[in-house]
């Protein structure tokens, strides 16, 4: 379980974020000096440098996005010109691929972040530029929104019967619910937000805010676990990878996983996209008027349905997760016994018998931070003193994540590695991670991911510092009804 720091606040790790932002931007330097684009894009480490691996294209906006997110925290151009000038060139392809369930990572990373800069005036307003910024988010927003698989709702009142329900779908197929497809709703939001007009056959209008919303809730109810019987292994807040469905009839089928060790345990990654995306979506919901959610259930269902996952998902990793914060790669991984009592010790990244995994740390870290802070924030449908008391908890919790992350032995500070965050797990049951010579087990390698999500977690708490305008990947982008 996570030994929380509660006395830690975010000014504490000033000095860390200094001495992070400094190796960050030579890592950015070394990528863009050393890898061959040719290859294709860059995805992880071996023995310190970028390779890639043919699988789908989902890892080159973090590439060009963490030069972008240079930029917002330390106010060097050099940065914003890579960023910039790597989206025009690269990034188009993506913008339209109907083939993966990542436009949320690639887009929103790259042109949302351009997007949001200059609406808040760190980057000087040009109206062409907007416009093919905000041209391609919304492309991309519908593009993500047409994989899509219509499904039963889970529910047994009558009203359930007639109100529609559905997904995203993964690359695997029409059958196939990723849990990590949540953090790709943001370019359906965005697109929305934008004004985006989405028409399928015969002009018929499709709400890019409802597919967004269906999605979430979807992954709500069957991605994620409540304690409340569904199956041998429910509990409160588990996740599954993949969720299987019978495109025929619309049923779930079963729990399933690619990249942990199996549909009944935890993948600890999986588990942290869900964290996270929950409580940016919720953050999200505080923009929309009451009037345009009564259509889709109305707000205090909404809350409460994305609510009950974020903080199932996060108690989850808390209780889950050794004292430090950092995990490893999936709960149920066979090798974990060998290890003793590892969740009242800290991680062991250099251990004999199972990887961590730093990425999932980064992201969750992220996720913690937001509900902590949503709850405090924006009264939520919790009475007001236990909203403040499991804010605080999950709030401490996201930074005793970060403080442990900003330093040895997850920080590369070596400089001829390019990765910037350590020990990250890619796919473990494939065998690609790369096994040091000695070892029985990955480790000291890095992932693009990873190395986004630690820049993006390091950025949200480095702009409370500076008492800059919240961070989130709608800000001035979502309509006037209310701000975080």
């Amino acid at each position: 379980m996570i030994q929380l720091n509660s006395s830690l606040q975010p000014a504490d790790l000033s000095t860390k974020l200094q001495r992070f932002w400094g190796i960050s931007a030579k890592k950015i330097q070394l990528i863009e000096q050393q890898y061959d684009t040719a290859n294709g894009s860059p995805v992880f480490t071996i023995q310190g440098r970028y390779t890639t691996r043919g699988w789908t294209e989902w890892t080159q906006g973090f590439q060009f996005g963490s030069a972008i997110l240079q930029f917002d925290a330390t106010g060097d151009t050099q940065f914003l010109e890579l960023g910039r000038q790597n989206t025009l060139h690269a990034m188009a392809p993506h913008v339209s691929h109907v083939g993966v369930h990542d436009h949320g990572f690639n887009n929103v990373s790259t042109y949302g972040n351009l997007v949001r800069l200059m609406r808040e005036g760190k980057i000087p307003h040009n109206e062409w530029e907007a416009n093919f910024y905000e041209l391609a988010l919304k492309i991309s927003g519908a593009v993500q929104a047409n994989r899509w698989t219509p499904i039963k709702r889970n529910g047994t009142k009558k009203t359930d019967i007639t109100r529609p329900a559905g997904f995203i779908h993964s690359f695997n197929g029409p059958h196939s619910l990723f849990v990590d497809t949540i953090r790709s709703c943001r370019a359906l939001v965005v697109s929305h937000f934008l004004g985006h007009t989405f028409q399928g056959e015969g002009d018929v209008r499709i709400n890019l805010l409802e597919r967004a919303l269906l999605h979430i809730e979807a992954t709500a109810d069957f991605s994620v676990y409540y304690g409340e019987g569904r199956d041998s292994y429910d509990v409160w807040g588990r996740t599954a990878h993949e969720s299987v469905f019978n495109v025929t009839d619309g049923n779930y089928r079963c729990p399933n996983s690619q990249q942990g060790y199996t549909g009944f345990s935890t993948w600890t990654r999986g588990l942290a996209w869900a964290m996270c995306g929950f409580a940016e979506e919720l953050e999200a919901l505080v923009t929309i008027a009451d009037e345009e959610l009564a259509g889709f259930g109305g707000r205090a269902a909404l809350e409460a349905m994305m609510l009950k996952a974020a903080q199932a998902t996060c108690d989850f990793y808390i209780e889950n997760t050794p004292t430090n914060g950092v995990p490893y790669w999936d709960t149920g991984a066979p090798n974990l016994y060998r290890l003793g009592d590892y969740l009242n010790q800290p991680a062991n990244p250099f251990n004999d018998h199972e990887p961590v995994d730093s990425s999932a740390a980064a992201i969750a870290a992220q996720g913690l931070l937001r509900l902590g802070h949503y709850l405090v924030n924006t009264q939520p449908s919790i009475e007001g003193e236990k909203a403040e008391k499991l804010g605080q908890k999950y709030w401490q919790a996201g930074l005793t994540v970060l403080d442990t992350l900003l330093d040895e032995p997850y920080l590369s500070t070596d400089p001829a590695h390019q990765g910037l965050l350590l020990h990250s797990i890619y796919h473990r049951p494939n065998g690609w991670d790369y096994v040091p010579e000695g070892s029985k087990i990955p480790y000291g390698e890095s992932s693009m991911w990873g190395d986004y999500h630690i820049r993006e977690a390091a950025l949200y708490v480095q702009r409370l510092i500076d008492k800059a305008p919240y961070y989130s990947f709608f800000n001035r982008i979502a309509g006037p009804y209310r701000q975080l």
